[in-house]
């Protein structure tokens, strides 16, 4: 459906990419990829990574498995979500930095680079500006920030945040867009088709190309009446929204 759309670039999604290895193999999915004319340029990835805890080890090994993966389908990099909900010191940030080493360490003998994705509901990294100082101390080459316009855009960020980041510094967008409601009703499955909400998605946009984002926008949607939507209506329906709204940008 994506690739009769017109879609050239796609994230892969581990829960539907384990059920067709584990019945097809590896070689299969390659092949689908490659006949679809279909590059995977990323992946969805591990939580848990960052936050200092007793279930940290359980997450190294699930990013060590699912990295390895990735790496065989050819993809060099995977989103690494930050969902947390318990109240943190000023030592566990710390620890944060030390898992991001240690984190880096082994996806770097995988390799694959490992992507830390800010999300608004996190009590620990809910933030663009949290995100961009813990990486930088991490100081990792494997461990970069990543940007998500509904976690910044609905989360506790200000315009003024896109000023800090470096250029070159985002390898992975993801691009969504904010319904017309009161912001107290959002929450992880209210985001919209670019261009379909209300958003000031052309500047966001224009502020990330100003800092060296020039790859591709990942459009992420967890609502269920878009997830059960015939794929390449949905496809066609986003490039139909999106264009116009990167153009708008300067960027298409």
């Amino acid at each position: 459906g994506y690739a009769r759309a017109g879609i050239k670039y796609v994230e892969v999604t581990f829960a539907h990419l384990e059920p067709f290895v584990k019945t097809d193999g590896m070689p299969a999915a390659r092949k689908l990829l490659s006949d679809l004319g279909l590059t995977a340029v990323s992946s969805t990835g591990a939580g848990g990574l960052w936050v200092p805890g007793p279930n940290r080890p359980k997450a190294l090994e699930n990013m060590k498995r699912l990295g390895a993966m990735a790496a065989e389908l050819g993809v060099d990099r995977m989103v690494c979500t930050s969902a947390a909900t318990e109240k943190y010191t000023v030592d566990d940030y710390k620890r944060g930095v030390d898992n991001m080493r240690e984190a880096g360490d082994i996806s770097r003998q995988i390799p694959i680079t490992l992507m830390v994705e800010f999300m608004r509901s996190s009590t620990f990294i809910g933030t663009l500006p949290t995100c961009l100082n813990l990486t930088r101390e991490a100081a990792h080459p494997n461990v970069k920030p990543m940007f998500d316009f509904y976690h910044f855009w609905t989360g506790f960020n200000k315009f003024e945040d896109l000023e800090l980041i470096r250029t070159g510094e985002i390898p992975h967008v993801h691009f969504q867009d904010v319904p017309d409601i009161p912001r107290e009703l959002l929450d992880n499955t209210t985001r919209e088709v670019p261009g379909e909400g209300i958003a000031p998605l052309p500047r966001i946009l224009r502020a990330l190309a100003a800092k060296g984002y020039s790859g591709p926008l990942s459009v992420e949607l967890f609502n269920p009446r878009y997830q059960n939507t015939d794929p390449y209506e949905m496809a066609r329906r986003i490039r139909e929204k999106s264009e116009p709204v990167m153009r708008a940008a300067g960027v298409a």
